[in-house]
């Protein structure tokens, strides 16, 4: 089979395994396209998990490049390493060109392989016309799943999903439950539970006490659902300079995730001028086969 022949067989096998998440969500949350998202918040809050109530009771974003008037659309299918190039229609049918700061930039592209690797959390460019445009690469083959997550001016926060194709020979990884993960010497750990989760960071066994904000925050964690992926972007609580919140070695999240299942989490956070991001796996509450 060739390489194309192949990734079309991929990607086949990944819409199957979405609308079979699909429907297993359906039967622990409400998936109604008509359910508006929530409003834009402040820092430590979660957009895409829903208000303080239990797992299955939240709207899901993400799943869809069109949903409560916006869309999201591009002439690229594949990465191939150059511009990634997509426009937002509002509900006029007409680009959208006026965007509100939300953690000090106006469109944040997370962009992941379907099997939850190859994570980055990007901050495009926008043309006159409404065109945005980011260097995008990857570096293994595959299906990717890029999320628009914007806030229109005066609007709420939309998140918004398109698919991307890389080519070559896929192969699938597999996550077991991890809650502790190093990366460029420094270790983090993950406590808790969802909704309450803390990250704790040292380096070379010395608790790290000088993170510096990093787009208005000590950290930002996305959280994506096995299997269709659905999207949440969570805040710390408290927020750098209001007096009482520490840069580290603890950061503080309340994290409501729309169903059980078993979920990645990505956490972004800047020490020495870097940014960096750990990686976790968790499952919350009885996993009807999301994993």
């Amino acid at each position: 089979m060739n390489t194309a022949s192949k990734l079309a067989a991929y990607g086949a096998a990944v819409a199957l395994v979405a609308a079979g998440a699909w429907a297993v969500g359906a039967a622990v949350g409400p998936l109604s396209a008509a359910t508006p998202q929530p409003p834009p918040h402040g820092a430590g809050g979660a957009h895409g998990g829903g208000d303080a109530h239990g797992p299955g009771e939240h709207a899901l974003v993400g799943l869809a490049s069109s949903a409560n008037g916006y869309s999201i659309s591009s002439p690229m299918v594949g990465v191939d390493g150059g511009n990634f190039r997509y426009t937002i229609t509002g509900p006029d049918g007409e680009a959208v060109t006026a965007f509100e700061n939300s953690h000090e930039k106006r469109m944040h592209l997370v962009v992941v392989r379907r099997d939850l690797v190859e994570y980055q959390h990007l901050h495009p460019e926008m043309a006159p016309d409404g065109t945005w445009k980011i260097p995008l690469s990857v570096g293994r083959a595959g299906v990717y799943r890029a999320f628009a997550d914007f806030v229109p001016k005066g609007g709420q926060r939309q998140t918004l999903g398109i698919d991307l194709f890389a080519d070559g020979t896929f192969q699938r990884v597999e996550h077991a439950d991890s809650t502790q993960d190093t990366v460029d010497g420094y270790q983090v750990t993950l406590r808790g539970q969802f909704p309450d989760l803390t990250a704790t960071i040292s380096r070379g066994g010395v608790p790290v006490t000088d993170l510096e904000p990093y787009l208005g925050a000590y950290g930002h964690l996305v959280v994506l659902r096995k299997g269709d992926l659905p999207y949440v972007h969570a805040h710390p609580n408290g927020t750098p300079g209001d007096g009482t919140t520490k840069a580290g070695p603890d950061i503080g999240f309340g994290v409501e995730v729309p169903s059980a299942g078993t979920y990645r989490l990505f956490l972004d956070f800047q020490h020495d001028g870097t940014v960096r991001t750990a990686e976790f796996t968790m499952t919350a509450g009885d996993d009807h086969g999301h994993g």
